[in-house]
Order: C-alpha cells, then structure tokens, then sequence
C-alpha cells in the first residue's frame, strides 16, 4: 500500500518519528526474503554473485561520497538550508 504525508507542514519531531517508520517498514520488507537454501542453490557455488555485489557496493559507497559532498555544497552555497538535529 502506498500513502504519503504533506512533508511542507510536518513539525521536525513529526518528521522524525515518519523517519524511524519508514526505516522500520522498509526494514521489515527487507527481512521477509526467500528460503535460505532455495537463493543459496540458485547463487550457486561460483563467485560470480560475490563479486557483483562487491563491485555494486563500491560504486554505491562512491555516489553516497558524491551526493553527501553535493549537499555540503549546495548548503554551503546556501541553495538549501539544512537544520541540525537536536
């Protein structure tokens, strides 16, 4: 199911608790893969899929690296505004 919230007039406390709810769904979704076996004797025994995650995750590390050092810029330009956390 889908929903949304109006994220112009949430409160930051409001915004935080959505946060930690969208964290824990997401998690749960997460949590609910397939029959350990069955992925294990669909991987395989090669590499192949070691090494492909392994390559995605260093190129995702990488963007993170880009897009956080694009939003100290963009604050820093003062393009946005970014508030602290308490």
């Amino acid at each position: 199911m889908k929903g949304s919230v109006n994220l112009d007039v949430m409160t930051q406390t409001r915004f935080a608790t959505y946060a930690r709810l969208c964290g824990r769904v997401l998690a749960r979704g997460h949590a609910r893969s397939g029959d350990v076996a069955a992925i294990s004797g669909y991987l395989g025994r090669g590499r192949t899929f070691d090494e492909a995650v392994a390559v995605f995750a260093d190129a995702y590390s990488h963007q993170t690296e880009r897009d956080h050092a694009a939003l100290v810029d963009a604050v820093r330009s003062g393009r946005i505004t970014a508030v602290a956390p308490h």
